[in-house]
């Protein structure tokens, strides 16, 4: 498993990043059941940062708390059967590791939100990062019920790497 995060507004929370984001990635892959070593790649930027991706990305002119591009296009949610042709390069040519995604996250939406929901910066970072894990195993939150799963899968991760509300 790999991981790489660059800060490029060397946003500071008082705990490492790369840890966290290590102890999510880690988690989510195993609750997943995913048979491969992955990948993932991690940008911390600003406001600004984040609302120029949403933009030339996405076409949306707004900033956002994170953005989540998957690799893989997933048939079903969590079914890495599909990754097993490597037809579309879904593997690193060099690390064999299935390349999962890149995730962006805004520095100041983790602080504001972390803030607004009364609980750690750390809390939140772990949050959001596990939220695009998600999404970069397939899953997504169009519906209710897809909404809820997803809630609860990220809940149950938090609560296994040990980070609550309350730290």
């Amino acid at each position: 498993m790999s991981s790489y995060v660059e800060n490029e507004v060397e946003a500071e929370f008082g705990f490492d990043i790369k840890e966290i984001m290590d102890a999510v990635m880690e988690e989510v892959l195993e609750e997943e059941g995913c048979p491969y070593e992955a990948q993932v790649n991690l940008l911390i930027t600003d406001d600004q940062g984040i609302w120029e991706f949403n933009r030339r990305l996405r076409e949306v002119d707004a900033p956002t708390d994170v953005l989540s591009f998957p690799m893989i296009a997933f048939e079903r949610e969590g079914d890495f059967s599909v990754a097993e042709t490597d037809e579309a390069g879904y593997f690193d040519p060099d690390s064999g590791e299935l390349l999962l995604g890149d995730i962006i996250i805004s520095a100041q939406r983790v602080r504001q939100q972390a803030d607004q929901y009364g609980h750690s910066t750390k809390r939140e970072l772990a949050f959001l990062i596990a939220h695009s894990m998600f999404h970069l195993c397939g899953y997504d939150h169009m519906t209710e019920k897809e909404a809820r799963v997803m809630e609860q899968k990220q809940d149950k991760i938090l609560r296994e790497i040990g980070i609550t509300r309350d730290n």
